[in-house]
């Protein structure tokens, strides 16, 4: 049945699509956007974000189908389908496509599609993405009906409540609950509370949110002290005297649970029932953190924030630079307001939540007040200083620079500083408000560049903070294929077939914490918690998803013992099953056999460090984020055996079971009273505590050599399936460096004879001045040093524990690398290609990037809207590499110029430059290729009209064009005007419109962020294919062009010369000399410091 699913979806994917074929559509067609009662003219921009009536914002770009077959239909009931009914509104005022000039259909209430039969000969549609715009309703609903009286006679109170139209709750101020006194007839013969009948009686039932019943609950009544029932083993309990017309609320509770409250309801004459749900307690997390805000003296600010937990926090407090604010002065709760702000109220702000279980800390936010008359941004700009091209230096003396100017990525003060909501959507940014062109004299051409010539504040850019990847399996890398998707609890969908995925952060994330659930069962549920860029740039992962382990068949009345791991060492512990302990998910008794899956990540297999879950945090009786040391996770999966579907609404559950951790297992001094077992919180991302361990008690006085001591802890298999077994560690405060510089060396408690020394082996792939950009352990390495002959990495996180150690009392035995015992130095000298091991990669000289409009990628607030930007859209970027391939005995460098070629704005103007330089093909020797970034073809930023980009690519060097893609030649032949290509040692085209792939020779990829477009562009041009990705250059697959290139002849030296022909070589260099000696003279000193003159 599941593997029907795929062909069930791309069913009614169809059906979708073919109705949006199948109609003819009566609207105009369009160009670039479609909009719900407003008309605009081919041609015309859409409406900026201030530009609308009513408060509205974009969606994010989907794109649901390809070109092909009739056409490309992006539809809004698919998009609907695939993304998620939420992700678009209901009622979407305009429509917005990425086109050209083809001919196109869009309504925003339909989708939009474009149909070839509808195109001039020669043209079929491209691949489109689309995106809606969405109303903003931040306003409170009318107010619902009153509810019941809480009492049938005497005081009590009524509720009503009223929802938020927002995109949140609390994105409308006030409150959405009101309460009001209401009085009923008093109750002859009782109490105001409580009314006590002879012959009466309740029934009553406590059980948790799955149906378990819970035995040892304490039932109590307001009106009557004191606990006046208990649960009993079927989670039961009565109470006699209770009047059956008594609608009094009832409460249970229990240790490890939150209270419940229940209201009772008749059920007879003469009696009542009630059923009371408990939920297990669970420390607040933050769902919405405090933003840093910018505001002048005298307006006002709003920070909020909100936990969630069971049951939810209640108790909120507020601190200024770490001093507790007085409640009653400021009249806080979730939301602290600051009314008339001083400039001494500037500093830090953070909240604190609590409820039973515990605290949690918000994140810092800063609040910066300016005084009257301060500005915000300083119009002068700040010295950013770029790289110039090699040729446009001064002979003889470095590479040449120049400052181009910088406005500083802070915040302005809002418009809407006065405004209650905790939102700031009219935000303000420091940006360029005015931009100057210079020029640059080189060697042989003259280098146009533009310059910031005034800041002031602007409309923020909104930061999309993006996080794209892809999920392999981990023992054969292989891609996990349509794997759900959680962010948290809510599903957002699936990964491709190719296992890869894209996520968008919500805003104000702290912690990303993603789940992906593999829809055979195979593997384990991988819970990550991302790193992203919330500045907006992206940031790419490739997550490892483990196998379970084979299924081993149990008896629900026998007891069973289950190892944890499997290593040829001695397992680290095991899992004690006693009989009759398995229980459906509503508490009855399981009976029969069992098919039981137990998965141990064991921290002394350092392959199986990539798949380890979350990032081992968890939150300490204070509220702040601790880390973990683990000694290994183990997941359990229960279901019944030889069925793919779980039993009943989900897995087999248990009751109390008994993990045992051999004592022997442990050196690490005062780990044996601290080890605590954890289970993981799939929601945050956070390990939460299920118990502690006592060591087992034996009945001997003195336990014999050959016998193992156990440390045994206690727990319930229920909703979580991974557990840990781990030692809080030191609080990760704000003092404590986020890196710390630990020498390649790890201690593990978890091999006999102590702790355990490891060398760094000596198979490391190396190219000069490099940085690591391989990872170890799921980390990453930060830039090496060399120290006394031993590698010093600065080593993020402390998913292993690595720490610095002096001495070694044993060395176990490691597979695979990429660190190896001094004894196996042999085996690490023969390590194989594939073997792990560290890989650097040559950063300087390697590329070179130059653009006309400055542009820092990682930081897409500094986009300056400019015909000549190479990044055209702030929104998306579109990364365009071409494939050249070298026949030659070395690396080439290759140049990119980009010119406008058919806009008539920018025709001849330069766009900017690109060097890179080619790559070895590790198979084939002699030959090497370069992926060449070029600048795409499309709407430039005024988006009225395409740019055919003039592309000329020149390997620096004695090379000449020997061959050039087919396909690519035929493409260009079909779309004029063609490029004069006499000059053999160049290649010069009109950059193609359409995104072409692999087969062309050329890699396209869009993306919200730069980097990470051209990251995965990269890695497709190496692998030479349109969806896989490498790091090895396969030289032979997907060029675009080629190129032969042979070493000038080699040159006699000075002396020989001089002996051979001395009139000669003395002539020789007086002219070299006097050429050297007039470029020299019109330089000017200040060249590489000031800006062009």
């Amino acid at each position: 049945m599941a593997s029907l699913l795929p062909l069930l979806c791309l069913w009614v994917a169809v059906a979708h699509l073919a109705g949006a074929r199948g109609e003819t559509p009566p609207e105009p067609t369009g160009i670039a956007w479609g909009l719900q009662g407003r008309s605009l003219h081919p041609g015309q921009p859409s409406p900026a974000l201030e530009d609308w009536e009513e408060a509205s914002e974009w969606t994010s770009w989907f794109n649901v189908d390809h070109p092909g077959g009739d056409g490309d239909f992006e539809s809004l009931a698919a998009i609907r389908f695939y993304y998620g009914p939420a992700r678009v509104c209901q009622r979407p005022l305009g429509l917005e496509a990425r086109t050209t000039d083809w001919r196109v259909h869009l309504n925003p209430t339909r989708g939009f599609w474009c149909l070839n039969r509808e195109q001039p000969r020669g043209r079929r549609c491209s691949n489109y993405h689309v995106r809606f715009r969405c109303p903003l309703e931040v306003a409170w609903g009318a107010w619902g009906p009153w509810s019941p009286c809480s009492r049938s006679c005497g005081p009590g109170r009524r509720l009503r409540h009223r929802s938020c139209a927002g995109p949140a709750e609390d994105a409308c101020p006030g409150r959405s609950l009101e309460a009001q006194k209401c009085v009923r007839p008093s109750c002859p013969g009782c109490s105001p509370d409580f009314c006590r009948c002879p012959d009466h009686i309740l029934l009553g039932l406590v059980v948790t949110p799955s149906g378990r019943p819970l035995s040892g609950a304490r039932v109590s009544l307001r009106a009557r002290p004191g606990t006046v029932a208990t649960s009993d083993a079927q989670g039961t309990f009565q109470v006699p005297g209770f009047c059956a017309s008594n609608q009094a609320n009832v409460s249970a509770q229990m240790d490890g649970f939150s209270v419940g409250v229940a209201q009772a309801q008749a059920n007879g004459t003469n009696s009542a029932v009630v059923t009371i749900v408990l939920d297990k307690l669970r420390k607040p997390y933050l769902v919405k953190h405090p933003e840093s805000r910018v505001r002048e003296a005298g307006q006002n600010v709003t920070f909020c924030c909100k936990a969630s937990g069971t049951p939810m926090p209640k108790k909120y407090l507020w601190f200024h630079n770490g001093t507790l604010l007085d409640r009653r002065e400021h009249g806080y709760g979730a939301h602290l307001e600051l009314r008339g702000l001083r400039p001494d109220q500037a500093g830090v702000y953070h909240c604190k939540a609590w409820n039973e279980a515990g605290a949690v800390r918000s994140g810092a936010a800063q609040l910066i007040v300016l005084a009257p008359g301060q500005p915000a941004c300083d119009p002068r700009p700040r010295e950013h200083l770029i790289k110039l091209p090699d040729d446009c230096s001064q002979p003889g003396s470095g590479p040449a620079y120049l400052d181009v100017g910088l406005c500083p990525d802070t915040r302005c003060p809002s418009s809407a500083g006065s405004s209650p909501r905790c939102g700031d959507p009219g935000s303000r940014c420091c940006s360029v408000r005015r931009l100057e062109s210079r020029e640059i004299h080189c060697s042989s051409y003259v280098l146009p560049v533009k310059v910031v010539a005034e800041c002031g504040c602007q409309k923020c850019l909104p930061p999309r903070g993006l996080v794209r990847g892809r999920v392999v399996t981990a023992d054969s890398g292989k891609p996990l294929r349509f794997a759900r998707i959680l962010l948290g609890q809510e599903p957002i969908g699936f990964t491709s077939y190719q296992g890869d995925f894209t996520i968008e952060v919500p805003p104000s994330t702290e912690r990303l914490v993603v789940t992906f659930v593999d829809p055979s069962g195979e593997f384990m549920d991988t819970v990550r918690v991302l790193p992203f860029d919330p500045r907006g740039a992206g940031v790419y992962h490739e997550v490892k998803a483990m196998r379970k382990k084979a299924p081993v068949i149990l008896d629900a009345s026998q007891s069973h013992t289950i190892p944890l791991g499997d290593m040829e060492e001695a397992p680290l512990g095991e899992l004690v099953l006693p009989p009759g302990s398995f229980r459906h998910a509503d508490g009855k008794p399981y009976t029969g056999t069992v098919e039981a899956r137990v998965t141990f990540v064991d921290p002394r297999d350092l392959t199986s460090a990539a798949a380890a879950p979350s990032d081992l945090r968890f939150v300490d009786s204070d509220g702040e984020l601790a880390p973990l040391r683990t000694y290994g996770m183990f997941s359990v999966d229960l279901r019944a055996p030889g069925s793919t579907e779980q039993l009943h609404t989900g897995p087999l559950h248990t009751g109390p079971v008994a993990v045992r951790v051999a004592a022997d297992q442990i050196h690490m001094a005062g780990h044996t009273e601290a080890l605590k077992l954890w289970s993981l919180n799939p929601e945050n991302g956070l390990w939460e505590e299920e118990s502690g361990f006592k060591r087992e008690g034996s009945s001997t006085a003195r336990v014999r050599r050959e016998e193992r001591v156990f440390l045994v802890g206690n727990t319930e298999i229920r909703e979580r399936r991974l557990f840990n077994l781990d030692v809080p560690g030191r609080r990760l405060g704000s003092h404590s460096p986020p890196h710390q510089n630990l020498e390649l060396r790890k201690k593990l408690g978890v091999s006999n004879g102590g702790s355990i020394s490891f060398v760094l082996g000596l198979f490391i792939e190396i190219k000069p001045r490099g940085l690591v950009v391989d990872v170890i352990g799921g980390s990453r390495l930060d830039p090496m040093k060399v120290r006394k002959g031993l590698l010093v990495a600065s080593f993020q996180g402390k998913l292993w524990g690595w720490e610095q150690i002096n001495n070694s009392h044993g060395v176990p035995s490691e597979a695979n690398g990429p660190v190896y015992p001094w004894r196996s130095l042999r085996e690490c000298q023969e390590a194989p290609v594939n073997a792990s091991h560290f890989r650097f990669s040559r950063v300087e000289a390697d590329k070179y990037e130059y653009n006309v409009v400055p542009f820092r990628e990682g930081t897409p607030a500094s986009w300056t809207g400019d015909l000549l930007s190479w990044w055209p859209n702030p929104q998306e970027f579109r990364a365009c590499f071409l494939k050249v391939k070298i026949q030659g005995p070395q690396e080439y460098m290759v140049r990119a110029h980009n010119a406008g070629g058919s806009h008539p704005h920018t025709q001849g103007q330069l766009y900017g430059l690109r060097d890179a330089r080619s790559v070895r093909d590790p198979e084939r020797p002699g030959i090497s290729a370069a992926c060449v970034e070029f600048k795409c073809s499309g709407m430039l930023f005024d988006q009225r009209q395409v740019d055919r980009t003039l592309v000329t690519v020149t390997p620096q060097g004695s090379c000449r064009r020997v061959e050039v893609n087919g396909l690519l030649q035929d493409y260009l032949a079909r779309h004029p005007p063609p490029v004069p290509s006499e000059d053999q040692a160049a290649f010069a085209m009109l950059a193609p419109l359409d995104p072409l792939g692999h087969n062309y020779g050329i890699y396209t990829v869009t993306d919200q962020s730069p980097r990470l477009a051209k990251e995965i562009a990269i890695g497709r041009c190496f692998d030479g294919s349109s969806d896989g990705f490498s790091r090895e250059m396969k030289a032979d697959a997907g060029t675009a062009i080629t190129f032969q290139c042979r070493e000038p002849p080699a040159r006699p030296n000075l002396f020989q010369r001089l002996l051979e022909s001395p009139a000669s070589a003395l002539g020789d260099i007086r002219r070299e000399m006097g050429q050297a000696a007039r470029p020299q003279s019109r330089a000017t000193s200040s060249f590489s410091t000031q800006r062009g003159q």
